[in-house]
């Protein structure tokens, strides 16, 4: 199998979604891609579990992309070696009562990983600039002040939005977590076969909305605000990924491999020392533990 650079992946500089191809140019069959992930998986799990006695840093990974786009199975496959202390998932959906009684980071902050942890954000702060551009009405529920109408939200509002979230990133790597960002590119096309299967299996069913038709009739809409978000926001401290994701299969070596790759610059993660009292009483100890 190919090499995969994340470096090809990584936006440092202004793109267009529809220019950036969807299906990966690296070539595998599956048992190729199988193998390379089971690799890469056994890695970050003993990664984590070092990263969890070292006790200094966080990641922080967040996903987003259209409906269909592989969400999930990133999640149940990236991490699926980790000792399950190691990563806590959250689901983020359209915010309830008490969480619109809050700014719109807030509900995430609280979520946000320990120290020695990692935290996945399954959707993430990012749809405020997103789903609420494509529907400017969902502001209104936020009660936030000078907005009354939807006429009221200026192109301003939307450029202070996407600099809070910086400033917020930036405030999460100063202080010790490594925040990688992950966008699942898709085709149109590839999001309608994926809905079809859903209908025609029975067993996955239950996943299909009819909202996420509704949504499809805003695909240009939102592909042109996630570029917006993206060319924004990929910073040094907080860097977008786009992933070409109609291969599942290959998305999650590609992520993976990403966030592998990105640890390996947390160059201060070790085992911690035993205590010295400890450790020179060690034949103690085990003569004690033998009898």
């Amino acid at each position: 199998m190919k090499k995969i650079h994340p470096e090809d992946f990584r936006i440092v500089n202004a793109i267009t979604l529809s220019k950036i191809p969807t299906a990966s140019t690296i070539e595998a069959d599956d048992d190729e891609k199988k193998e390379e992930l089971l690799k890469i998986q056994q890695k970050l799990s003993k990664r984590q579990d070092k990263m969890y006695a070292h006790n200094r840093h966080a990641v922080l990974i967040c996903l987003q992309g259209m409906d269909t786009s592989g969400k999930d199975g990133i999640i149940r496959e990236v991490f699926k070696e980790f000792n399950t202390r190691g990563v806590v998932v959250h689901s983020f959906k359209t915010p309830n009562s008490s969480e619109l009684e809050h700014d719109y980071l807030w509900r995430h902050y609280i979520a946000l990983p320990e120290k020695g942890k990692f935290g996945v954000f399954n959707r993430t702060y990012y749809e405020n600039v997103l789903v609420t551009r494509v529907h400017p009405e969902y502001l209104l529920f936020e009660n936030l002040p000078g907005i009354e109408k939807v006429e009221d939200i200026t192109p301003k509002f939307w450029t202070d939005r996407m600099e809070q979230i910086n400033n917020f990133e930036k405030h999460l790597s100063q202080n010790g977590t490594l925040v990688l960002k992950f966008y699942l590119h898709i085709s149109k096309e590839e999001q309608r076969k994926r809905l079809l299967k859903r209908l025609e299996n029975p067993d996955d069913n239950w996943k299909f909305s009819t909202g996420d038709l509704k949504e499809r009739e805003h695909w240009e809409e939102y592909i042109h605000y996630y570029e917006e978000a993206i060319n924004n926001t990929s910073k040094e401290h907080a860097p977008w990924f786009v992933i070409p994701a109609d291969d599942k299969q290959m998305a999650r070596c590609i992520v993976a491999k990403i966030i592998w790759e990105e640890m390996q610059k947390l160059t201060d993660i070790a085992q911690p020392e035993l205590d010295p009292k400890v450790k020179d009483n060690i034949d103690v100890y085990k003569e004690e533990l033998s009898k």
